[in-house]
């Protein structure tokens, strides 16, 4: 990979080349050392350019084939009918949201028409490319949901076996995904963070792919492509402010690493500032960030179920990721996440999951107080689809109207509503 000049600890600085097997660095413990992936931006801009990128047909993540840490080689493209198509989501700005808001430059981007649903996709494309490459027949992540699924489907596509472990409470149209898309699903009884240190102890002990964003440092270079696509459908006009939901702190890293990646190969002026947001009831980030303090676990007592996350795993990155843009993070309850899944629905027609409208929730708030302008130029993501959890979305709204078959009964029925 002419492109990568290796990884760096987060931690100690430590450089370590690329090797198969290395997700952590070696002398920072197992409690810390996360890796970034380093890359040689000169040569970047040898391999493409913005103009070339411009021009490209592959509506995928892949036209930023030289930004991202695989091999680039025939048989990759030899094999892309194989891959599910993951990226390249659609940008909008509805009017109708905007003026709901206030707000005169609001896009929203959907990641949710990705294959299976997230902004995950990203992640688990670039974790089976690896996978394939270190000719590692099984997968395996734990994940509250959404990473999972992604996980499964990109596997089932490429003939690899997966292995997910989830959280008893994980909703059933998530846990249903994984078993349509043929993985083996080990339901924890206990929380994320009991899930996760099962999955990390089988994974040691049987030698799979391990596909855990925050020790995988490939995977957040699959996510930051969808901060890649934003520059790009702006026509590379960077936005003032991009807001996320945040759970393990990896998808907020990613959308920073993007950006950063793009202005360190000269192809932005200038960088935006990130808003992250996180549930009232599991906010152990948010807390970390305005208090100035080391983070400290928390309850998850969120419906929110992505980032229902009381012991995140990528905390470092995500919160040098806001206080490098200059951002901010709040913690939102989760009456007003459901109003956000109401209100993005009714004047932009997206159906967002709880989890995946946080970001718009919190930017509501910002916009509400004042910190955020109303003409500034904000681009909320929403990270997963609303029919990942139907009974969260029947919450929000309410039940349909019942009725008999009469038309009598239905005009005093609709009396009032239309």
């Amino acid at each position: 990979m002419k492109n990568v000049l290796g990884l760096r600890c987060i931690d100690c600085h430590k450089e370590l080349p690329v090797e198969a097997g290395t997700y952590t660095c070696p002398g920072c413990g197992s409690q810390g050392g996360i890796l970034d992936v380093e890359y040689d931006y000169p040569e970047i801009n040898r391999m493409t350019s913005r103009e070339q990128v411009a021009q490209s047909k592959d509506y995928s993540i892949f036209r930023y084939l030289p930004f991202l840490p695989i091999r680039q080689n025939a048989a990759l493209y030899e094999q892309r009918s194989a891959y599910l198509r993951v990226g390249w989501s659609p940008l909008y700005k509805p009017p109708g949201l905007g003026k709901s808001l206030g707000m005169s430059n609001l896009y929203i981007k959907d990641d949710g028409q990705n294959p299976t649903a997230s902004l995950k996709d990203r992640a688990s494309i670039i974790a089976v490319i690896k996978a394939v490459e270190e000719k590692a027949p099984t997968v395996a992540c734990s994940s509250t949901g959404n990473a999972a699924s992604s996980l499964a489907g990109s596997a089932a596509a490429m003939g690899l076996k997966s292995v997910i472990f989830v959280p008893s409470r994980a909703p059933q149209g998530k846990v249903a995904q994984l078993l349509i898309f043929g993985a083996t699903v080990i339901s924890v009884q206990g929380s994320y963070e009991d899930t996760f240190r099962l999955s990390a102890e089988a994974i040691a002990r049987f030698g799979w792919y391990n596909r855990n964003a925050a020790i995988n440092p490939y995977l957040v270079e699959g996510k930051k492509t969808v901060a890649l696509e934003i520059a790009e459908q702006l026509n590379w006009e960077v936005p003032d402010w991009v807001a996320l939901s945040v759970g393990d702190g990896c998808t907020i890293a990613g959308v920073w690493k993007g950006f950063k990646d793009l202005y360190l190969a000269g192809w932005i002026d200038r960088l935006p500032k990130v808003l992250g947001v996180q549930s009232t009831g599991c906010c152990p980030l948010v807390d970390a960030f305005l208090e100035d303090r080391p983070w400290r676990p928390a309850e998850e007592k969120t419906l929110a179920d992505s980032i229902a996350v009381g012991v995140p795993r990528n905390p470092d990155k995500a919160l040098q990721a806001v206080r490098e843009s200059g951002g901010l993070m709040v913690a939102v309850p989760d009456e007003a996440i459901l109003d956000a899944m109401r209100e993005l629905g009714r004047t932009s027609g997206i159906f967002g999951e709880p989890a995946g409208v946080t970001g718009m929730a919190g930017l509501k708030v910002l916009v509400n107080n004042g910190i955020i302008g109303t003409a500034e130029k904000v681009v909320a993501i929403v990270t997963g689809n609303g029919l990942k959890d139907v009974r969260n979305a029947i919450k929000a709204v309410g039940e349909p109207l019942k009725v008999e078959p009469s038309l009598q009964k239905l005009m005093a029925k609709l009396e009032g509503r239309l």
